[in-house]
C-alpha cells in the first residue's frame, strides 16, 4: 500500500542527498506520517516535516500535534498524537550480546532471554528495545534518555513508565513495534 502513496516532492528532495538505502526509508516513513495525518484530518500535502537538533520531527506551525518516525532495515514505522507527544520504533530482529541483556532488561528476563534460542531472543528482544526507545523518544531524548532505564517485561504488551503510557501490539506483527504517548507535548518526563 505505501509504495502506490506519492512522495511529497519536498521529501524527494530532502531524500537525494542521503545514501540510496536511508533516501528510501527516509522518504517511506515520510510518506507514511503524511498518510495518518490525512487519516486523522490533518493534510499536511508537501507542507514541512522538520527536525530539532537533536532529530526529533516536528511539524512547523502545529505544535498541537506530536509526531515520531523509525525505520529498520526497510521496514518504517510513523506516530502522530493530537495534543500530546508520541514515539514509535521499529526494529528489526538482530544479534543481542550477553551485556546488552543485562543492561536494557530485569535480571530474571535477561537470564530467560539467554537461555532462548537465537532467533527466539533476538525477537524478543526486538520487542524490549523496541518500547523503551519509543519511550525515550515521546519525551525527546532517543538514546541520550537511556531507553534501558524504561522497565519492560518479556512478553509485556502495554504498561506506563513514569507519564508515559506505552503499547506494543504484538498480535500479527511480523516485525517488533512500540508506541508511546506523553500526556503533553512537553518533552521531560
Amino acid at each position: 500500500m505505501l509504495a502506490a502513496l506519492p512522495v511529497a516532492e519536498r521529501d524527494r528532495a530532502a531524500a537525494s542527498r542521503l545514501p540510496p538505502w536511508r533516501a528510501e526509508e527516509y522518504a517511506a516513513a515520510r510518506t507514511l506520517l503524511r498518510a495518518l495525518l490525512r487519516e486523522i484530518g490533518e493534510d499536511m500535502a508537501g507542507g514541512p516535516i522538520a527536525a530539532d537538533p537533536s532529530g526529533r520531527p516536528y511539524l512547523p506551525g502545529r505544535p498541537d500535534l506530536g509526531v515520531s518516525l523509525s525505520h529498520s532495515s526497510g521496514r518504517v514505522a510513523a506516530a502522530v498524537g493530537r495534543g500530546c507527544a508520541v514515539g514509535v520504533d521499529v526494529q528489526t530482529p538482530s544479534y543481542v550480546s550477553d551485556r546488552l541483556l543485562r543492561l536494557c532488561c530485569s535480571p530474571a528476563d535477561a537470564e530467560a532471554l539467554a537461555s532462548m534460542p537465537e532467533a527466539r531472543r533476538r525477537v524478543e528482544f526486538a520487542w524490549i528495545f523496541t518500547v523503551q526507545e519509543a519511550c525515550v523518544k515521546a519525551v525527546g531524548r532517543g538514546l541520550s534518555g537511556r531507553p534501558w532505564n524504561v522497565p519492560v517485561n518479556l512478553g509485556q504488551q502495554a504498561g506506563d513508565w513514569g507519564r508515559v503510557s506505552w503499547c506494543a501490539p504484538r498480535d500479527g506483527e511480523s516485525v517488533p513495534v512500540g508506541c508511546a504517548w506523553n500526556a503533553s507535548l512537553s518533552t521531560t518526563s
